[in-house]
């Protein structure tokens, strides 16, 4: 059998690819494992900026394997936010972003793996939703957390409590798809993405993303301050007047 995950790399940019699309790509214990690590290798390597979550064989992620857990190969579901998520990385506080190419079924787990991404590049006959409402399994990797953060309350218990299929379009005007892209593209899209995101000064980008995340539960004047110290830090860095040298030299000039 082909490993469940696959790494690939290309520069800066780290692709892993959910490789059971035989299953659409549900996640059974063993590949929650390998996933988690593969996204704590990304983190640990200096050379890797960006990293792209894909699923083969046109389908994102269908959530956890349910025939697995039918069979007793359960999920650990584990109170401790410091430990692993049920379905790998989704309890992982990386410094680098992650974005999901999503095709074909993002729903159950697979769409609390989406959500725990920071952009969603989405196929525009992608289906995401809370399919796991049908068959009382918990959203338990972060989908009651995220959700409402990415869409609003009252958009994500419709969702939650509903289970009903999302699609493209909709994902879109709710905030729920970055963008979405043709069929068939999404891989390819994110990983463009992945490329123009790895290309930009890294201390401020990090940064700044660190601030939005950070401040999600603070007060204004407690995000302000961190926006500021965290701002301090990326100044004393170099890093800007680097950038500012090279905006006086004409990079940068008429939109390049």
């Amino acid at each position: 059998m082909p490993p469940p995950i696959r790494v690939e790399r290309s520069g800066a940019v780290t692709t892993i690819v959910l490789n059971r699309p035989e299953r659409r790509n549900a996640i059974d214990p063993a590949m929650a494992e390998t996933l988690a690590d593969a996204f704590r290798a990304f983190e640990a390597d200096d050379d890797a900026a960006v990293a792209v979550l894909a699923g083969a064989g046109g389908h994102f992620c269908a959530g956890a394997d349910l025939k697995a857990v039918a069979e007793g190969d359960v999920h650990a579901v584990d109170p401790d936010p410091s430990a692993d998520g049920p379905l790998g990385p989704t309890r992982l506080r990386l410094s680098k972003p992650v974005i999901a190419a999503v095709s074909g079924y993002a729903v159950a787990g697979g769409l609390e793996l989406a959500c725990w991404a920071d952009l969603r590049v989405v196929e525009s006959d992608a289906v995401f939703g809370v399919f796991c409402r049908r068959f009382g399994v918990p959203l338990v990797d972060g989908g009651t957390q995220r959700l409402p953060q990415i869409i609003g309350l009252g958009r994500a218990l419709d969702l939650i409590l509903t289970g009903r299929p999302v699609e493209a379009d909709e994902a879109e005007r709710i905030g729920l798809a970055t963008r979405v892209v043709d069929p068939g593209t999404a891989w390819e899209e994110a990983e463009t993405l992945a490329r123009t995101l790895a290309a930009f000064p890294q201390t401020c980008l990090r940064s700044d993303r660190a601030a939005v995340y950070r401040g999600l539960d603070a007060t204004e004047e407690e995000g302000l301050s961190l926006e500021a110290r965290l701002g301090r830090e990326v100044l004393d860095s170099g890093e800007t007047a680097e950038g500012a040298r090279r905006f006086t030299e004409g990079e940068g000039r008429h939109g390049t």
